[in-house]
């Protein structure tokens, strides 16, 4: 598969040859599933907690005798059975985030740039420069690549003055290379990709 390489103004400038064992083949969905499942999880912030019969208020004596009342015996008013009493197996804190093998991981973002490059979704440039700090500036040069809605811009190391541009502009999402994951794929409509990130990717996803 090969792709157009254009500039800023959206000018074929060249093409970059796309390795097949990364972008070719079958799409496995349930791959790119699993890391964003994952990925979810992990950001859950797993705080819910309810009271058991040791939290709860309440004395701790026993209401009445054992024996001889006729009615049941009790041990505390805060046991489970009885209203306002503690809760059992109730939510506690707790995390959420589980572990997935790196091939997984991986895989699925092999999946995922698959999946935007057969779909036209994936545009590479040259370079992501900014002439000017500014995000009108910056907007215009997204919408001239195709930049509509939600868009993942991708860069080995992002210019500073593109990232402090493209910060305020509002579906736009900038990621290194490194810390790209499939849930960021996923996410958008539309990937832009500078050259150099895009070969960093094939490299580290053969």
């Amino acid at each position: 598969m090969k792709l157009d390489i254009v500039n800023s103004n959206n000018e074929n400038v060249g093409s970059l040859e796309l390795n097949d064992e990364v972008f070719g083949g079958r799409i496995k969905s349930d791959l790119i599933w699993t890391s964003v499942v994952r990925q979810n999880a992990s950001e859950r912030r797993g705080t819910h907690a309810t009271k058991n019969r040791a939290a709860v208020s309440g004395s701790g004596k026993k209401p009445w005798r054992q024996k001889g009342t006729g009615r049941a015996r009790v041990g505390e008013i805060r046991n489970p059975i009885w209203r306002k009493g503690g809760t059992v197996f109730g939510p506690q804190p707790r995390s959420y985030d589980f572990a997935l093998p790196k091939k997984v991981q991986l895989g699925a973002l092999r999946a995922a740039l698959a999946q935007k490059a057969q779909d036209g979704q994936l545009v590479v440039v040259d370079k992501l420069e900014s002439a000017e700090r500014k995000t009108k500036a910056t907007a215009e040069l997204l919408k001239r690549l195709g930049a509509t809605g939600k868009t993942l811009v991708i860069d080995v190391t992002p210019d500073d003055g593109f990232a402090l541009s493209a910060r305020n502009i509002a579906g736009v999402k900038l990621v290194a290379s490194s810390r790209v994951t499939a849930r960021d794929v996923m996410d958008t409509s539309r990937v832009i990709a500078t050259r150099d990130a895009l070969e960093k990717l094939q490299e580290s996803l053969t």
